[in-house]
């Protein structure tokens, strides 16, 4: 039975196929010309605990974010000293964005830019940097290690830094030698339940395992560590003795109070740390 990623990667794979046909890698190389300055994700992220900050539409967990909030983020997350960084969804079909709000968003903020999506072609690369982006993320249970290592050479290439995200053990080993920021995520991408139909919503959000931030004392040992996924402020200082940053959306994007309220109760709950 195809898992919930599956489904994802073959939307994914016509989505590149797409973008390809209508802007051929060669035109990409050129636009690199004229790509903003990298804004480094690791020095972003090496003092001290922070968050990096989610933009996105909708999830497949949990359904559509509050177009309030989505509107209100990007002056909340720029003005918050908690938030180092920015991520951004750019994967039109299941989280109801494209690569063009990246390239929209990038002048709101003087913070790195992650592009947070399923990369699976080296297209992407030069891709995400030509809108903007000075990272991106790499997933160990989408990738094959040899290509982890390739594509993350890529982005080095071209200035940028890479968030790993492993989801178990094996993806840990699986890691370059290379990696150095290193994110659980406690999403089961692997799984056939837990997420809601297409146009639907839901309170709670059935899809974590938590159970998969135990790993973090598996990671590199010089490694910079994010949690994903579930961040919460009252389980904030918890995973902070164990994690450098925590990536946080949904938290942000579906608080009734707006994301600058719910940022100050991430900014309250760091106090304790």
């Amino acid at each position: 039975m195809s898992t919930v990623l599956d489904k994802i990667l073959v939307d994914v794979r016509r989505e590149v196929h797409e973008a390809r046909t209508a802007r051929p890698e060669s035109e990409l190389r050129r636009a690199l010309r004229d790509a903003p300055p990298v804004r480094p994700l690791a020095e972003a992220l090496s003092g001290g605990f922070g968050l990096i900050a989610e933009i996105k539409e909708r999830s497949p967990s949990v359904g559509p974010m509050r177009r309030e909030n989505i509107e209100a983020a990007p002056p909340a997350y720029q003005e918050s000293p908690l938030v180092r960084a920015v991520s951004i969804l750019t994967n039109q079909t299941h989280f109801g964005m494209g690569i063009e709000r990246l390239a929209g968003l990038r002048a709101s903020f003087a913070k790195p830019i992650l592009r947070k999506d399923f990369f699976i072609d080296p297209y992407q690369i030069p891709e995400a940097r030509a809108a903007g982006a000075d990272a991106i993320l790499l997933m160990a249970n989408v990738l094959a290690p040899e290509e982890l290592a390739r594509f993350h050479h890529l982005a080095l290439e071209l200035g940028m830094e890479a968030l790993f995200e492993v989801h178990t053990a094996e993806e840990i080993e699986a890691l370059p030698a290379s990696a150095r920021i290193v994110g659980i995520n406690s999403r089961k991408f692997r799984s056939t339940t837990g997420f809601v139909p297409e146009g639907a919503s839901s309170d709670r959000d059935f899809s974590l395992d938590f159970s998969a931030f135990d790993l973090a004392d598996r990671l590199p040992p010089d490694a910079i560590k994010v949690a994903e996924s579930g961040l919460t402020p009252a389980n904030l200082p918890q995973m902070a003795k164990r994690f450098s940053a925590a990536l946080v959306g949904t938290s942000l994007l579906r608080d009734p109070r707006g994301p600058t309220a719910c940022l100050a109760d991430f900014e309250a709950a760091s106090l304790r740390l």
